[in-house]
């Protein structure tokens, strides 16, 4: 199910949600920024249904999206190890690596 933007011009965020039963068990978004550029953002299913293609099912169907839509954009994303080879399949360049760090303060 695709969720579109709510119309406003300052935040435009698309976002699908994969469900079961009337319940989400997954979802991916990604934002549109200023200069023709696309911020792949947060996906994520549900512990008792990884494991069988939603992940891949959401990713494939965002990017059919914004290959339909946005030609000419910069795509870019923040992926974990996990997420890379995907990525990579899709035609993505590998940049540098960077570390999550947190401190209470």
């Amino acid at each position: 199910m695709h969720i579109p933007p709510s119309g406003t011009t300052q935040y435009v965020k698309h976002m699908w949600v994969a469900h079961i039963d009337n319940q989400c068990v997954g979802y991916i978004h990604f934002l549109l920024e200023p200069e023709k550029r696309i911020k792949f953002m947060d996906a994520w299913v549900h512990k008792n249904h990884r494991r069988k293609s939603i992940f891949r099912k959401l990713w494939d169907t965002r990017w059919n999206f914004v290959q339909q839509y946005y030609k000419g954009y910069k795509a870019y994303a923040w992926c974990k190890p996990m997420s890379l080879p995907l990525l990579i399949e899709k035609g993505f360049k590998e940049g540098d690596n960077c570390v999550y760090v947190e401190k209470i303060v």
